[in-house]
């Protein structure tokens, strides 16, 4: 908090002073600034990467010089820059490189094996270099389920091919992938691994892997050389700056990735903010001496407005009907919790006394509440602060529970492409209008590439309309009933909200970024159309027409 005061101090100065000459200045806008005082105004004026000043065009005029930059936006919308709350952008840059064939565009599932295996062996013959292949697919975890190593074969078999879930919680690979990892017939070392090590009736490993069982491929596959994995983050950063998007929370992540970030940083090419939390997928973290170690190194080094560390995901669940934890547990007969409530509590008790950042990946409503009372007995034991702690996703909360986000001061981060398809009437799921009005701190993320494409303005539409739209992970069914609670719809003002203001208050980044007032870093998004007046199913239709990051445009619609 001095922090942020410090800052808003500086900023007061800086606006008492003779006025400095801008280096852009944007006029003729209609310009939301998120700002309550102040929410419309026509121009800023930027001055070394920040807002100088926000307000009617006249007065930003009066800080131009013959060298200033001059942007008329004729009227256009302009908004804060999305700050996407949960994305893994490594996934995302591999789904961009790789085949992807689960987009609104182009949707092929293992149901279609001659299609699936013409498009693998398409791509596999445009990138020869390629050592490993990667992919992204909509497929299903049965033991049953059509995507099976042998497909995979089909298509390639002379190297290995990581096909990514939609979902991200687990893998399809082939048969060269499963011989690189050690999978076989014969169980795997870890028993948690292998429980999750999918097998055919004669105890084959049929190619899929859920969850923990991920870690075999991941720790298997040889690290992509530097400049390739630089090249591949450069390129998913542009391609979130597309959809607006100025900053990330990364819900995966090491200190492998960060110091990534750092070099593109470093080289004057990462166009976005990074905040980047220390996590593989389902996978627990243990307080050995190497993880705190490198937890620590991450924190001291990566802390400025680009690059940071300092932050811990767990997982109390898994995903979907598989592995989500339901209450009663009869409703999720695979699912295990990844920690026991102790565990659990010990963790995030001794991580929260040393001072770090905690979120946790939680989606049944058994979940959810293990997570709120081991928050709640962490703020017990450690005494009050400013934690900030968060939980993921939040698909199912139970009636008693639903206060209690407000009452722990527990951020909810929700995605809307996860909303709105067919849903169990009995079990109420996304929430958001009744967190809304609890109090709770609403943010919104894409969990990118879990949905696709990020597009926040699809997004918002499914926030106002609680209508399926076909992106992201789900499309809607004919046949099947919708329990699309219409009383949790918000407005248009709550998911811009939930995507700036609130979404970097999440990452303690409210002092920089989330409103364009005087003072913030200049992050914002000028739209093609105007959300706020549109009809709400006409929303999903918007496009960012330039994108800023710090002053400097890093993205303009051709």
């Amino acid at each position: 908090m001095k922090l942020i005061r410090f800052r808003l101090l500086i900023a007061a100065a800086a606006a008492a002073s003779p006025l400095l000459a801008s280096d852009t200045i944007l006029i003729h806008g209609k310009i939301y600034t998120g700002t309550d005082k102040t929410p419309w105004v026509e121009g800023l004026a930027i001055t070394n990467g920040r807002i100088e000043t926000a307000g009617a065009d006249t007065e930003v005029l009066k800080h131009k010089s013959s060298g200033t930059r001059i942007i008329d936006l004729n009227g256009r919308t302009v908004i804060p820059g999305i700050s996407d709350a949960h994305t893994h952008t490594w996934f995302g840059a591999l789904a961009l490189h790789g085949f992807n064939l689960a987009t609104p565009e182009l949707r092929i599932t293992p149901d279609e094996g001659d299609a699936l295996v013409a498009k693998i062996k398409e791509y596999a013959a445009s990138h020869p270099k390629d050592s490993v292949l990667f992919g992204r697919v909509q497929f299903s975890m049965a033991p049953s389920s059509a995507a099976t190593r042998q497909l995979l074969d089909r298509a390639v078999s002379d190297r290995p091919v990581v096909v990514h879930n939609t979902s991200e919680h687990s893998l399809w690979v082939n048969s060269k992938a499963l011989v690189l990892a050690g999978v076989s017939k014969n169980p795997v070392a870890d028993p948690l691994e292998e429980k999750y090590v999918v097998r055919d009736s004669n105890g084959e490993p049929t190619g899929i892997l859920v969850d923990p069982a991920m870690q075999l491929i991941v720790r298997a596959l040889p690290p992509p050389p530097l400049e390739e994995k630089l090249a591949l983050l450069r390129d998913a950063a542009h391609y979130l700056n597309s959809f607006g998007i100025t900053s990330v929370n990364n819900a995966t992540g090491n200190l492998e990735e960060i110091q990534a970030y750092s070099a593109l940083r470093d080289r004057g090419q990462l166009t976005i903010r990074t905040r980047t939390a220390f996590a593989e997928v389902s996978v627990n973290h243990h307080l050995t001496p190497q993880f705190l170690e490198k937890l620590d190194k991450a924190r001291s080094l990566y802390h400025d407005d680009w690059v940071s560390g300092n932050l811990a995901k767990f997982f109390a669940d898994g995903a979907g009907s598989t592995t989500a934890l339901l209450d009663p547990p009869a409703n999720s007969p695979h699912a295990a919790p990844w920690y026991t409530p102790d565990d659990f509590q010990k963790i995030v008790t001794e991580l929260d006394k040393r001072g770090y950042r905690i979120m946790t990946h939680a989606i049944g409503d058994a979940a959810t509440r293990m997570v709120l009372d081991v928050y709640e007995k962490v703020e017990q034991t450690n005494g009050p602060k400013d934690r900030r702690f968060r939980m993921e996703h939040v698909g199912n909360i139970a009636p008693q529970d639903l206060p209690r986000f407000a009452k722990l001061h527990v951020i909810a981060d929700l995605q809307p492409a996860f909303c709105c398809g067919p849903e169990n009437p009995a079990r109420k799921a996304n929430q958001w209008q009744s967190l809304e009005r609890s109090g709770a701190t609403v943010v919104f993320s894409s969990d990118w590439p879990c949905s696709w494409p990020p597009d926040p303005f699809a997004g918002i539409q499914q926030a106002l309309t609680r209508v399926v739209r076909p992106f992201g992970s789900l499309v809607a069914k004919p046949g099947l009933p919708e329990y699309n609670s219409p009383d949790e719809r918000l407005t248009v003002e709550q998911a811009v909200k939930a995507y700036t203001k609130n979404s970097a208050y999440a990452r303690f980044s409210d002092d920089q970024i989330g409103t364009l007032e005087p003072g913030k870093l200049a992050d914002l998004a000028v739209l093609t159309q105007d959300i706020f007046s549109k009809p709400p199913e006409a929303i999903g239709d918007t496009k960012a027409w330039m994108t800023m990051v710090g002053g400097k445009v890093v993205f303009e619609l051709k």
